[in-house]
């Protein structure tokens, strides 16, 4: 049985004491470990490279060891990898990553079938099979396309493969960083994709830290029970607003998967034997809770999966319908429109300073919408000549990007 938000309600109340709230964080991790009967597993280049940023072949055995042991409890295992780049980099006995878009590819295309071999290697030594899954953003923006890769991750687990998951670097177009952005966002992606109850991102790092962690007195922080600005803040510098490494990738991740009702662990890949001691409900990493209940995989899609083709901007009081009263939007309340959507096409609702709170499929082109946004639903067909819907995105079709 899945569990949408396995958070003890007293775990929300405020302070408690030192004592009691160990026990309650340890509580929570052993909830969250045992409905993990699905776990995708992301792995950062940094845990599977070394000195030179080169593949380091007894980092990947160790790994395909630890995924045979949780697959070994009966769970099913997705692995989201980096890494291809650095393979390429091996084989090819080049001493840097190459500046020009089409010479990284072609590395990207060398170490891809490296990756992988070392990969399947490792997992045969256990007596299991890897299957190497490439996508695009354009692969899941499809519905069709992203329900098929969903039904090939299912079948895979039917035969006891573990499929293992990265971008499909030598067709991306913008300096290997596509509409998925990073392998962090994939992997919260693909947690949606097939509403997987934990997602496990390791890196280089123990977790996330109220500080610098290279400060002394800096702390890892064991559990995030609302994944909100002040989280996000902790990875920023105060001067320029940059993140600090890859930990504001890994959060806006876990806001992707927690939002849709999934547990998030940020952990070190680089610390033997970590993966057993997660399924186990050691304190190890920090644990992102679940927020709310787990939406259905429609919605996952819309909200989450594809790449939305125009924007609606809201005036407040449709923001908070939408928001807060889990209302249509209505045309009354849209205050402008932009993009290139069709009708059935995703849109970004946002508010007037371009805070994302929602995506919807609209029932309305982009030019229909610039004639009709601020009208109540009466006018529509004065304007149109046509009323075809009363809604310009049904709530049916909508999924809040945050907590409300």
């Amino acid at each position: 049985m899945m569990l949408g938000n396995p958070v003890p309600h007293c775990l929300r109340l405020g302070p408690i004491s030192t004592l009691t709230e160990r026990v309650m964080t340890d509580l929570v991790r052993q909830e969250v470990a045992t409905a993990a009967h699905t776990i995708v597993v992301k792995v950062g280049t940094r845990v599977l490279t070394g000195a030179g940023g080169l593949l380091n072949g007894e980092r990947i055995a160790a790994l395909t060891e630890e995924l045979h042991q949780l697959i070994s409890t009966g769970r099913n295992i997705v692995l989201v990898t980096s890494g291809a780049v650095g393979a390429g980099l091996g084989q090819l006995g080049l001493p840097k990553r190459p500046g020009n878009l089409a010479q990284l590819q072609a590395v990207a295309a060398v170490g891809q079938s490296h990756l992988m071999e070392a990969y399947d290697r490792g997992l045969r030594a256990h007596g299991r099979h890897a299957a190497q899954v490439l996508l695009t953003a354009r692969d899941l923006d499809d519905r069709t396309a992203y329900l098929n890769v969903r039904n090939t991750i299912r079948a895979l687990f039917e035969f006891g493969a573990v499929p293992i998951i990265n971008e499909n670097d030598t067709v991306s177009v913008d300096e290997l960083m596509t509409t998925f952005g990073d392998n962090d966002k994939l992997a919260a992606m693909v947690t949606n994709l097939i509403r997987a109850p934990l997602l496990v991102l390791l890196s280089d790092v123990d977790g996330l830290y109220n500080g610098d962690p290279r400060e002394l007195g800096t702390k890892r922080i064991p559990i995030v029970s609302k994944l909100d600005e002040s989280i996000f803040s902790l990875v920023r510098d105060s001067l320029t607003g940059l993140s600090k490494g890859g930990m504001a990738s890994k959060l806006n991740a876990a806001r992707i998967a927690t939002t849709a009702g999934e547990n998030v662990i940020i952990a070190n890949g680089r610390v033997p034997g970590n993966l057993a001691k997660i399924v186990a409900g050691e304190d190890v990493g920090t644990l992102f809770l679940a927020q709310g209940q787990m939406l259905r995989s429609f919605k996952r899609w819309v909200g989450f999966t594809v790449q939305p083709r125009g924007v609606l901007v809201l005036d407040a009081g449709a923001r908070e319908a939408v928001e807060k009263k889990g209302r249509s939007l209505l045309a009354i309340g849209v205050a402008s429109a932009s993009g290139s959507f069709k009708k059935g096409d995703v849109v970004s609702l946002q508010d007037a300073s371009g805070d994302e709170f929602a995506r919807g499929l609209s029932n309305y082109a982009v030019e229909d919408v610039l004639k009709i946004k601020g009208l109540k639903t009466e006018q529509i067909a004065g304007v149109l000549g046509r009323c075809p819907y009363h809604e310009v995105i049904h709530r049916d079709n909508m999924a809040l990007t945050r907590e409300a």
